[in-house]
């Protein structure tokens, strides 16, 4: 009998997380393969450990030897076969058991930093933390408590790769399951999750119990869950949005705290066109944009602001426009506007296709429509006009921009709608990315305010968002 063989074996398989079984096979082939290198390959060699008593029992040829009398070199073959077997064990274990914890939250200590990567030590395995997956502006330092989501395990050659991330949207879902308990009960849902790392996050939730306010459950009293999350990412602002399934009211809740006076979508287009007061629309788009742009990521709505002066200015061009064309009359135009289109260069960009199946008109007719707002869009935009008043506010946080701030351009995608009508020139703006408030929400704080528990004093780039 051999009980310490056993013993050992069971150390190994508990120390490693590694089958019993695999552990006791890779045995077997290691003292075969010694056995074999020692007489010739030519030998037919056979090794059995008894799972009960853990007795070695080998054959040559099919007779009985003792395995312990081949020698020192037999056994340090046999050795360093095992010793390779089980690490290619150990890394299928640890690959299988971090595969399955795709997507969670793991702690571990700060090892080192390579370049902009860091190491982390999860304790079996060490994982990555590269610099695009760290939250910007964050500082690391080595034996510091960490946690971050496991975004991926990559099995490469000789070991597992596993990838941290504390940059992904799923970072924050995570920690709201793990901080509010309606959400990791599924009282709350979380809709959607729009984010902008080290900066501004919107979170909109919605709640399964009627008993249950979504937003109150997720700011948590005089805002101590909100504040944890916060917390844990380095102060980044975190927006608490009401979901609703109407578009015009869940874009509205998006876009707070601003106040909107009314919202025209396109579907054709998808695209909301907001308007908003004077007062309100530094608030609405947010500093450096990141307030409409993440409502338009939150809502998945391409979202355009506007001030109730240019939104009427548009449709006015546009039912003057569609006037002049013949066989529209009032009910026409009124339908055209009702599909969500204020201005000739939505009309454009529909086409005559969509307003044939929408409005049931002849094909004729429409293909004249579309080539009428084609043409005053181009007239608008040889004329130059002066750019919008969201533009104008956009332009002046630009050039008030502190030149020792760091750069990040924001998108200078294609404008649409009204926009790109009144703009000579699409305007880019460079922001910088160092913005930070520690506010939290309390008992007296308005319904706007308890949308937004951790709020600033946003003012953006970009007034329209895809």
């Amino acid at each position: 009998m051999n009980p310490e063989l056993l013993r050992n074996v069971d150390n190994i398989a508990r120390e490693k997380n590694i089958d019993r079984e695999s552990i006791l096979c890779d045995l077997e082939a290691a003292m075969e393969s010694a056995t074999r290198k020692h007489f010739g390959p030519d030998k037919e060699v056979e090794v059995r450990i008894d799972r009960e008593n853990g007795e070695v029992l080998a054959t040559l040829d099919g007779e009985q030897i003792d395995i312990k009398k081949l020698g020192r070199i037999p056994a340090q073959t046999a050795k360093q076969v095992m010793i390779q077997k089980l690490r290619e064990d150990e890394r299928g274990s640890i690959f299988a058991e971090y595969q399955e914890r795709v997507g969670e939250i793991v702690a571990g200590t700060i090892g080192r930093h390579e370049g902009g990567t860091t190491i982390v030590n999860l304790g079996r395995a060490e994982a990555i933390l590269p610099r695009s997956e760290q939250i910007p502006g964050e500082t690391l330092h080595p034996g510091e408590r960490l946690r971050a989501m496991i975004y991926e395990v990559k099995e490469v050659p000789n070991h597992i790769k596993i990838i941290l991330s504390r940059s992904h949207p799923d970072f924050i879902r995570r920690l709201f399951e793990q901080e509010v308990p309606e959400v990791a009960d599924k009282v709350i849902e979380i809709k959607a999750l729009a984010r902008e790392a080290g900066y501004r996050s919107k979170v909109a939730v919605t709640s399964t119990d009627g008993k249950v306010d979504a937003v109150g459950a997720c700011v948590g009293v005089r805002g101590s869950r909100i504040k944890n999350i916060v917390d844990e990412l380095g102060g980044e602002k975190i927006d608490i949005v009401r979901w609703n399934e109407s578009s015009q009211i869940f874009i509205g809740n998006a876009l707070r705290p601003s106040e909107i006076r009314e919202i025209a979508l396109c579907f054709e287009l998808n695209r909301a066109t907001v308007a908003v007061s004077e007062d309100q629309l530094s608030l609405a788009i947010g500093k450096r944009g990141q307030n409409v742009r993440l409502a338009a990521r939150l809502t998945n709505w391409d979202i355009d602001i506007l001030t109730p002066t240019e939104h009427t200015k548009g449709l006015e061009i546009l039912i003057k426009t569609l006037r002049e064309v013949e066989s529209v009359d009032d009910t026409l135009i009124d339908k055209v506007m009702a599909l969500g289109v204020i201005s000739v260069l939505d009309l454009e960009e529909i086409g005559a296709e969509p307003l044939v199946q929408a409005l049931e008109i002849e094909e004729e007719l429409a293909v004249k429509m579309a080539k009428a707002a084609g043409n005053e869009a181009r007239r608008l935009a040889e004329s130059k006009k002066a750019g919008t008043a969201a533009q104008e506010v956009l332009a002046k946080e630009a050039e008030n921009k502190k030149p020792e701030e760091p750069a990040e351009i924001m998108s200078d995608k294609k404008e649409s709608g009204l926009l790109s009508l009144l703009s000579s020139e699409p305007i880019n703006v460079e922001a910088s990315p160092e913005e930070s408030s520690d506010s939290s929400p309390t008992p007296d704080q308005t319904e706007s305010e308890k949308e937004t528990p951790v709020t600033s004093d946003d003012k953006d780039t970009s007034t329209k968002i895809d």
